[in-house]
């Protein structure tokens, strides 16, 4: 199973509006055959380790880090497919929250004479699968805050200048970020004075995340949708509606870079899932640009509260992964 996790994080990003899911086909101890979601949904995780496995399949265990499904959409149900091969087992860690397959992929599975074993490595699945996940049970993508500040928390000096804060380990690790997410999200305000690109640079031809813009005026002047860039949405009013159509669209995993009052937003109407904050080591001041805007705070108790999954060094800055707390 962790095999097959390693596997399914390949698909984050490259997926939606299908979950990221690996599996891997196990016979007499060797791995006969392994798959991940590809780019856009099809084919399946199952497929593809099916049909690396071919007549080996038979008989074998399948670890998969979702449910196979039940439903048929472009392709035939990945249940039915770990029947027709004629697997002996199969090992999930996750039941599939969709209601079109909800329990009834791990039935047919047991129905067909096929050992099921469930909740196998269920909290590192479901930490993977996060977007996916509040995406079918609120009706929201998940929500990933990007900070990159000096020591004292800010993003420019009072004149503006902001490039680099952080060195270019920081900003290669950026990118595989962005990577791993369906859409990158700024405010208007940044989109106008950096005409930034939104784009995965650095890891060769890849599926470029849709840029999102939250602005109630027309933004002008950014790249227009090609090889090298994703399409380009822009959305206003009220940010939960707006994550909430993004979510209807597909979206499970939104990058936000940005700038300081839209992070103040996402963290003030309580939307940010994780957070990750790069650290520089410099300091600019209190006259210098903070990297989140006012929140209106009387009180500690009100404060967003994250809690500390990892930090690492990137080069000469420090990079911390924080979750966010329930309220």
């Amino acid at each position: 199973m962790d095999h097959a996790l390693r596997l399914a994080r390949r698909g984050l990003g490259n997926t939606w509006p299908n979950p990221a899911v690996g599996c891997v086909l196990v016979q007499d101890g060797r791995v006969v055959g392994r798959g991940w979601t590809q780019p856009g949904g099809r084919p399946h995780a199952e497929r593809m380790a099916l049909d690396q496995a071919g007549a080996d399949a038979r008989g074998a265990t399948a670890y998969a880090t979702l449910e196979p499904c039940a439903h048929k959409g472009r392709a035939g149900p990945c249940s039915d497919a770990l029947i027709a091969a004629g697997v002996a087992r199969v090992v999930t860690a996750l039941t599939d929250p969709d209601a079109r397959t909800a329990g009834q992929g791990h039935a047919k599975l047991r129905a067909a004479g096929i050992e099921v074993v469930e909740g196998v490595r269920t909290a590192e699945a479901a930490a993977l699968q996060r977007g996916f996940l509040k995406r079918v049970a609120e009706g929201l993508p998940m929500v990933t805050l990007k900070l990159a500040a000096s020591l004292d928390g800010r993003i420019a000096t009072a004149s503006g200048e902001s490039q680099w804060i952080t060195g270019e380990a920081a900003r290669r690790h950026v990118h595989l970020l962005r990577l791993q997410h369906d859409a990158i999200m700024v405010g208007g305000g940044t989109a106008r004075a950096d005409r930034p690109s939104l784009n995965v640079r650095g890891f060769g031809p890849v599926r470029q995340p849709v840029r999102i813009v939250v602005s109630d005026r027309p933004v002008q002047g950014l790249a227009e949708e090609d090889a090298n860039h994703g399409p380009l949405w822009q959305v206003s009013g009220d940010l939960r509606a707006a994550l909430s159509g993004l979510a209807e669209q597909g979206l499970t995993r939104i990058f936000c870079e940005g700038g300081g009052m839209l992070a103040a937003q996402l963290l003030a109407d309580d939307l940010v899932d994780e957070l990750v904050f790069y650290s520089a080591g410099l300091v600019l001041g209190a006259d210098a640009r903070p990297a989140i805007g006012p929140l209106g705070l009387t009180k500690l108790a009100a404060a967003p509260r994250f809690e500390l999954q990892g930090s690492f060094r990137l080069g000469p800055d420090l990079c911390q992964h924080w979750t966010r707390l329930a309220s």
